[in-house]
């Protein structure tokens, strides 16, 4: 990877303040807001005896990689690709696989910037437990980054413009909030609906980041869902990308 492309990329993610706001700041500002209302600092049975303010802080993990992923990472590649900016840079010696990763290494350190921030508000706010099995925590996370940018890069192959990967980011992004748990933490979905979610890249990031949370290593049929995932994904991306 060339380091000057990617020092530049980051430079132009910082000149950015809402996507800054959105991937880096809001995920944790949720779990702020939902922290403050009394009743989310109360254990419920429905969580298994967890505070929803527990519940919530690997939701917000998520949030962030699906910000990251299904929003701003595809706004950026068609943006460079509608400008003719791939295009030209088959004529430089800087190669356009440089930028893409260059992309997709900013968007993801960023997304794990905002997880650990949510880890570390919601452990000094709100007295969360840090995981207990940190090194499952990490691999899950890894893989569910890794799960969001390869979604990312799929939305960006099949829009020729922003406006539709605007569009197409939209249509995913709340299905994938969904899954994530964000309106109902999927340890307390109905067992059906559960087990659907999981299947889902996001949803089988949820129940993994549970688990190690609660000191166990997550299950490896949540991380195959998600290293089957990348997989997939990873190979649509590269059939159906165009550089311009």
């Amino acid at each position: 990877m060339n380091t000057a492309v990617l020092r530049a990329e980051f430079r132009l993610f910082r000149r950015e303040p809402g996507a800054v706001f959105w991937v880096f700041l809001f995920p944790t500002l949720l779990l702020v807001i939902l922290g403050s209302i009394p009743s989310f600092r109360d254990a419920d049975d429905s969580l298994g005896g967890l505070r929803p303010v527990d519940a919530y802080v690997p939701i917000a993990v998520l949030i962030a990689l699906i910000m990251s992923g299904v929003q701003t990472l595809p706004q950026a590649l068609t943006g460079y690709r509608e400008r003719g900016i791939l295009r030209r840079m088959r004529v430089t010696p800087v190669r356009p696989t440089a930028l893409l990763s260059a992309q997709m290494t900013v968007q993801g350190t960023v997304a794990l910037g905002s997880a650990l921030l949510a880890l570390a508000v919601g452990r000094l706010a709100f007295d969360v437990r840090l995981p207990g099995q940190p090194a499952g925590y990490l691999l899950a996370l890894l893989l569910a980054a890794a799960a969001a940018l390869a979604l990312g890069a799929v939305v960006s192959a099949l829009s020729r413009t922003t406006r539709i990967a605007g569009a197409i980011g939209s249509a995913v992004f709340f299905p994938m909030m969904f899954c994530a748990g964000v309106w109902i933490p999927v340890r307390a979905m109905p067992d059906a609906l559960a087990r659907g979610v999981t299947l889902t890249p996001f949803g089988a990031a949820a129940r993994a980041l549970d688990q190690a949370a609660a000191g166990h290593w997550p299950g490896w049929d949540h991380l195959g869902v998600l290293a089957l995932w990348t997989v997939l994904l990873t190979a649509g991306a590269a059939r159906w990308f165009r550089w311009e």
